[in-house]
């Protein structure tokens, strides 16, 4: 019991700390980790969300997002040609009703991706499970832009569906990393920004399903609405937390001007509500 206890604190450690830590950096934590903690490696794999990595289908000519999700042994499935790489006899794969269900979603999403992010690459896996199946959308989006800045958003939406007649329960559980550097004039490191970090969310709906192509429609849906809050909440966070320290440390403007505003707009609100009473 004490065993366990000890590791369960080491694991709740290890995870808080790796929230802390940059996203692009979490390989080489993640390992140094590991080194420091190897009996705790298999949960550690599964529980940490890497930055997605961009695999090229030879049959297919397109690429694809590679992650534990559509990961068998040494070798990953690409949703395009449904098979796996390097090559795997037995591997894994969906069922006859369920594939069709994937290159469905594949098609949206990589419609959505070119609407919501102008490039990029996305991914749709799903599997079959006892009561119904389960999946993933993956989307990773890398700005190299210029010598000043360049960035990266990764998405991962794990959908969780249960079928119940013509309703169906999802669960969804989405996670962003997100990364952006900006250098100084011509590129100097010594005045580099980095804004990085992670945030996981998640939602829970009953919605309807006329036929087997609505669950598409559904994810799609609550992919799009989760994105969107997880979107405004990041800005929220990074930049105008950011610019609110900025500011708090050295104003923009003379802060005599800026006193003398704050007392003529309190003086206003002084008359107004003399008015009203």
């Amino acid at each position: 019991m004490a065993d366990y206890d000890e590791n369960e604190q080491q694991m709740d450690c290890a995870l808080d700390l790796m929230r802390r830590l940059p996203p692009q950096s979490v390989e080489d934590n993640l390992v140094t980790l590991l080194e420091a903690l190897p009996g705790l490696t298999e949960d550690l794999l599964s529980a940490v969300d890497q930055p997605l990595k961009v695999r090229q289908d030879s049959a297919e000519g397109k690429e694809y997002l590679v992650c534990d999700y559509n990961r068998d042994g040494d070798s990953y499935r690409s949703p395009w040609s449904n098979t796996y790489d390097p090559p795997l006899a037995d591997g894994s794969v969906p069922s006859d009703r369920l594939r069709r269900l994937e290159v469905a979603a594949n098609d949206a999403f990589n419609t959505y991706k070119e609407l919501y992010y102008e490039g990029g690459v996305s991914s749709v896996y799903l599997w079959d499970m006892d009561d119904s199946f389960a999946g993933v959308v993956l989307i990773k989006k890398v700005n190299d832009g210029t010598v000043r800045s360049k960035g990266s958003w990764d998405s991962i939406h794990v959908i969780e569906v249960l079928e119940k007649g013509r309703q169906a329960h999802y669960k969804l559980t989405s996670t962003v990393m997100l990364y952006t550097v900006a250098s100084g004039a011509k590129g100097d490191r010594q005045s580099e920004i980095n804004l990085s970090g992670s945030l996981t969310r998640q939602d829970e709906h009953d919605l309807p399903v006329g036929d087997p192509g609505a669950h598409v429609a559904n994810i799609g849906h609550m992919v799009e609405d989760m994105e969107f809050k997880m979107r405004n909440a990041l800005q929220e966070v990074y930049f105008g937390k950011t610019h609110d320290i900025v500011n708090g440390l050295r104003s923009a403007t003379d802060l005599n001007e800026t006193r003398n505003r704050e007392r003529m707009q309190r003086d206003l609100f002084g008359q107004l509500k003399g008015r009203k009473e």
